[in-house]
């Protein structure tokens, strides 16, 4: 996980907590997150780069609906990403 953006760290956190969230789904947590706009050019490059990283894997829902799914090395980056910060932060 060291070589992904604190954004896609996000994306990775949003996707791990929710059940195979679609693209706009995801979209709303991070701009409630962020409180502004994410448009599509950003979102988007952004999750296909954690899904071509096997972190996450993406499927159909419909035509032109895709949901995504944390992968089992997705949980595994998110484990180890908090085991190395909680040696900083008690």
């Amino acid at each position: 996980m060291d070589d992904l953006t604190g954004f896609q760290r996000d994306l990775l956190y949003v996707i791990a907590g929710a059940d195979r969230p679609s693209g706009q789904d995801v979209k709303d947590e991070i701009e409630q997150y962020y409180s502004s706009e994410i448009n599509h050019g950003r979102l988007y490059p952004n999750l296909d780069t954690v899904v071509n990283k096997d972190l996450v894997e993406k499927g159909q829902l419909d035509r032109r609906t895709n949901y995504y799914e944390i992968a089992d090395e997705g949980e595994q980056a998110i484990e180890d990403r908090r085991e190395w910060e909680s040696q900083y932060i008690d």
